[in-house]
């Protein structure tokens, strides 16, 4: 694909199911770098900072990466140092996207605590439209979702179809274990949220996201006590 080129959907459609398959097996680095090879400068790296593995990987087939992170206003201090951490230390080009509405400007229009009353609507405003509007100037962006976090993430592919942003998905260590990242970040020195040390194995907005007791998959300390599961970014 020529940098020029600007191909319809049917066409990335056809290249992520096809590179799917094909690349099933393969390393996560050679994922993308069939990525970097493919699509140029129009690829980025979304990061919630909960650790920086698929940005650092990145990094090292496409020095200067774009990195997204979403700025929701509802961090922990803790995601925002690793952000800034990550920008100062990494060769990557940290990009961060924030929502329409300051929180205290959607606690004017909608109530305070939205996160509590309608949490779908929250993640609507501060997460998944400012991802929609960021990714526009990209074919494909690059996620660290993962099989073994939950059972809505067991399919994921490391190659796929994101029909709802009509943009080709990567996952490169969608066959990755928790201890395979933990390796990982133990022999590259990669940067780590410190909440992760804390009780935290997954990591969201401060007031959605607790500590996850033994025996609790990796995602259950997000929007704990409700059905909801997912933010909408991925589903």
């Amino acid at each position: 694909m020529t940098a020029d080129h600007i191909p319809g959907d049917a066409e990335l459609q056809e290249l992520a199911e096809r590179a799917g398959r094909e690349l099933e097996d393969a390393d996560a680095l050679d994922i993308l770098r069939w990525t970097a090879d493919t699509f140029g400068p129009r690829w980025c790296v979304t990061s919630s900072m909960e650790d920086a593995v698929v940005a650092h990987l990145a990094s090292r087939v496409s020095p200067g990466v774009d990195v997204v992170f979403l700025d929701t206003g509802y961090h922990f201090p803790e995601t925002i140092g690793t952000r800034d951490a990550v920008a100062a230390v990494m060769d990557v080009n940290v990009i961060t996207l924030t929502p329409r509405q300051t929180v205290a400007e959607q606690d004017a229009e909608y109530g305070e605590k939205l996160h509590d009353r309608d949490p779908d609507l929250c993640c609507a405003l501060r997460k998944v439209q400012p991802l929609e509007e960021g990714l526009r100037v990209y074919h494909a962006w690059a996620t660290g979702l993962r099989r073994d976090e939950s059972p809505t993430r067991a399919g994921t592919p490391v190659v796929g179809w994101d029909a709802k942003r009509r943009k080709v998905k990567v996952s490169p260590i969608a066959r990755w274990t928790q201890g395979d990242v933990d390796t990982y970040i133990a022999e590259h020195g990669v940067l780590a949220n410190p909440l992760l040390s804390d009780g935290y194995a997954s990591v969201g907005c401060a007031p959605c996201t607790r500590r996850v007791l033994v025996g609790e998959d990796a995602r259950a300390g997000r929007w704990a006590g409700r059905a909801k599961t997912e933010c909408g970014l991925h589903g």
